[in-house]
């Protein structure tokens, strides 16, 4: 029973072999077909790190102030007879703005007059007293006593007329203070008194009107200590301390000024100082109150790398860019980075210059893959064509 079966056992096996040998070359047939079908390297934007020059930016909010700022206020009393101005309207150093009925004072700049008048007559007639009581003195012929009583009334009339000119002078002030002039050119408010009111002098008295310089402007903001003492300490007022402005409905910082002061201490509850810097307002744009965004800049520039912003990958909280190297593969790189330079932002540390960067199409890239480099610059325009570039263009320009 065993001899038939051993030729049956034979035959099975063989069949067994050949279906494993077929299914293998099955398999062989489709791994080559796989490594035949394999995906060409992605393209994407390269661009090669470079040195710039730079000037460190450091940004704050700030609010602007009037250069200077007048609350108007009446240096005599009386009853307002004319305003001057419209409500908003932009006014010269000198202009008039109020009139005070200047008749009482006028009438008591005439008073003064003749009280002058009359204590310069009265120090002339003792004076001339004085002088025949001394010619007379001489000669025995008067008392001393009526001597020293013509010198003493010369001496009280002399102070009379004295004071009597002081006196007009001061009637001749306030007959000017009913004239109430611009002390500043500027921008006016509104005023708070009308015509017919009776208003008094005095520093509690309400203002008039304010008055606030258009011509420049200052703006103030916090500066932190670490930024003071690398920019600002010991630099204010000279012009290698750039500092720059923009509005709230302006695009960057259009606007160039000055450091014009920085206060005398440090707010050790929130570790700032308070810096003011000074604009030029030539379009009277600028109102004391509005919101400024202020850009700090360092005095001296240097050297950094700059990638563009797009060439920036996030991976949780790190950053990273994907270098290619001769051999065009790409590698993953964390990086440290600084300020944004416009579209550019500053690398610390992570790269060096001359290394290539993926700038567009990072999310085609992977570590480690090759890919299909194409050169352009770091702010993302087309680089110039090359050389071989130009000569193949202009051939196929003959052949057409």
């Amino acid at each position: 029973m065993s001899l038939p079966r051993k030729p049956y056992l034979l035959a099975i096996t063989a069949a067994v072999l050949l279906a494993l040998g077929g299914s293998l070359a099955v398999l062989g047939v489709q791994s080559d077909a796989q490594a035949v079908a394999a995906p060409p390297p992605s393209p994407v934007d390269v661009a090669t790190v470079a040195s710039r020059q730079i000037t460190d930016w450091q940004s704050y909010s700030g609010r602007l102030e009037a250069v200077d700022r007048v609350e108007i206020r009446p240096q005599v009393s009386g009853t307002l007879t004319e305003v001057h101005f419209h409500d908003g309207a932009l006014v010269n150093k000198g202009d008039p703005l109020f009139t005070i009925d200047p008749r009482p004072y006028a009438a008591a700049l005439e008073h003064a007059h003749a009280q002058l008048a009359a204590a310069e007559a009265r120090a002339a007639y003792t004076a001339g007293e004085l002088a025949r009581g001394e010619r007379l003195i001489a000669d025995n012929a008067i008392a001393r006593r009526d001597f020293e009583e013509k010198r003493n009334a010369a001496r009280e009339a002399e102070a009379n007329r004295l004071a009597a000119r002081a006196a007009l002078e001061s009637a001749r002030l306030n007959l000017e203070y009913t004239r109430i002039t611009a002390p500043v050119a500027g921008k006016l408010s509104r005023a708070e008194v009308t015509v017919g009111n009776v208003v008094a002098a005095g520093p509690g008295s309400p203002p008039l009107t304010t008055l606030v310089s258009v011509v420049r402007m200052y703006a103030a903001f916090d500066v932190d200590e670490q930024s003071f003492l690398a920019i600002i300490n010991g630099r204010q007022g000279e012009a290698g301390v750039p500092v720059h402005l923009g509005l709230a409905n302006e695009d960057g910082h259009p606007r160039s000024g000055t450091v014009s002061s920085v206060d005398n201490r440090m707010d050790t509850s929130s570790g700032t100082i308070r810096v003011r810097a000074v604009f030029d307002n030539a379009d009277g744009t600028l109102l004391p109150g509005l919101y400024a965004r202020i850009r700090l800049g360092s005095s001296t520039p240097r050297e950094a790398l700059l990638i563009d912003e797009k060439a920036i990958g996030t991976d949780q909280d790190k950053r990273f860019v994907l270098v290619v190297d001769e051999s065009n593969r790409s590698a993953y790189r964390e990086v440290t980075l600084g300020a944004a330079q416009g579209p550019l932002r500053v690398v610390e540390s992570g790269l060096q210059a001359g290394e290539r960067i993926v700038v567009n199409g990072l999310q085609r890239a992977r570590p480690g893959q090759t890919v299909q480099p194409n050169p352009v610059l770091m702010s993302g325009e087309a680089a110039p064509a090359t050389p071989a570039a130009s000569a193949n263009d202009a051939g196929s320009a003959g052949r057409s």
